[in-house]
């Protein structure tokens, strides 16, 4: 008995550290959620939509000892990074149309739980924002798993495709992939 250990209430609910979903992979300022409202895409499936912005990569990684390039939008704003980290960024919005506070906080937790046990590709850099739909309360769990993996990898492929036809328009001189209108052979 005396070597048996005494956890505390918040200890036994609480994730370890490794397993908790990190600061730096979720999406907090309104104007991020904003922004892959307005910019961004749709993947449907049956209990959730998710939204995604494929994030501007940095053209290079600050040098070490140096300080990321800072600009302000407005004066007495914070700060905005133009070196946004890689990797998948991840918000979650469910709407007071769901149901009462206990739905929409058990959404949230078996949305997070799936994102956090789906550990999306690190090389990826988008942001995304998952709205749950109300089905999502009554699906298995393993569904809800699947549904997340598909959304990533879907996200993924799509992401990799804009950044490949980007590659190939920037590398493309003008006029090369158009007939002349006075050469039709």
């Amino acid at each position: 008995m005396a070597d048996a250990v005494l956890l505390t209430r918040l200890d036994s609910r609480m994730p370890p550290k490794k397993a908790r979903f990190p600061r730096a992979a979720r999406l907090l300022r309104h104007a991020d959620f904003e922004r892959v409202y307005k910019q961004g895409r749709r993947h449907f499936s049956a209990s959730m939509t998710v939204f995604y912005w494929p994030r501007p990569q940095a053209a290079m990684p600050p040098e070490a000892g140096t300080k990321p390039a800072l600009s302000f939008a407005k004066a007495g704003t914070r700060p905005v990074s133009h070196l946004p980290p890689n990797g998948l960024r991840i918000g979650f919005t469910v709407g007071r149309v769901l149901g009462g506070a206990v739905e929409r906080n058990r959404m949230k937790r078996r949305l997070r739980e799936a994102v956090r046990m789906t550990r999306p590709v690190p090389g990826v850099a988008a942001d995304v924002v998952i709205n749950p739909k109300k089905s999502l309360l009554a699906a298995d769990f393993a569904d809800v798993l699947n549904e997340v993996k598909r959304a990533f990898g879907v996200i993924e492929q799509k992401v990799i495709e804009q950044k490949l036809s980007a590659k190939a328009a920037v590398g493309a001189e003008p006029g090369t992939n158009r007939p002349e209108a006075g050469n039709r052979s």
